[in-house]
């Protein structure tokens, strides 16, 4: 496949995960608002207001993370590390990082679609199905089981290119040892 028809792919998934993002934020704002209004001046009731909320900040969170660890725009603190090793270490060090992160996100993906496919309760004013409110979980978590899997491939055909290749684990840990 063309890497320009998958840069294409990648970015209309970021521009959808952040319309969501973006979408769920102004309607939180209203809802929030309206139910200070209303606080103040009784003229409506939002009995249903608990409902959406959920389902709003669940979608908020859940795939701005997506649009986030696909853009690796989320919070890290290892930065400090990888700016002291080689070229060959860093890309052995971002390799083992990915694999640990891939390993978090295929754990989180099997418990939210444990989660969101055993729901068979609904919500009290909606009566909308539970696994409506839960699904953010699991599609956030597969894009970014996708992801995860297309970053380890990334660092490990970076390591595979390095020429010198079998000294790779021997620099690197020289070169943490040597900078501390």
């Amino acid at each position: 496949m063309n890497t320009h028809i998958l840069k294409q792919i990648d970015q209309a998934i970021i521009n959808v995960l952040k319309t969501i993002t973006i979408a769920c934020f102004v309607i939180l704002t209203l809802l929030v608002s309206a139910n200070v209004f209303v606080r103040f001046f009784p003229v409506f009731s939002l009995h249903w207001f608990d409902e959406i909320i959920e389902l709003v900040v669940a979608a908020l969170i859940f795939y701005g993370a997506a649009a986030l660890w696909i853009t690796g725009e989320h919070f890290s603190v290892g930065d400090w590390l990888e700016r002291r090793l080689t070229d060959k270490s860093r890309h052995i060090y971002r390799t083992v990082l990915e694999l640990l992160k891939l390993a978090f996100v295929v754990i989180f993906f099997y418990y939210a679609y444990k989660l969101a496919s055993s729901a068979e309760d609904v919500t009290n004013v909606f009566a909308m199905p539970k696994w409506i409110l839960y699904s953010c979980l699991p599609i956030s978590g597969a894009i970014m089981v996708v992801y995860s899997i297309k970053n380890v491939i990334q660092e490990v055909t970076e390591v595979l290119r390095l020429k010198d290749g079998s000294n790779i684990i021997k620099n690197a840990c020289s070169n943490v040892k040597g900078k501390t």
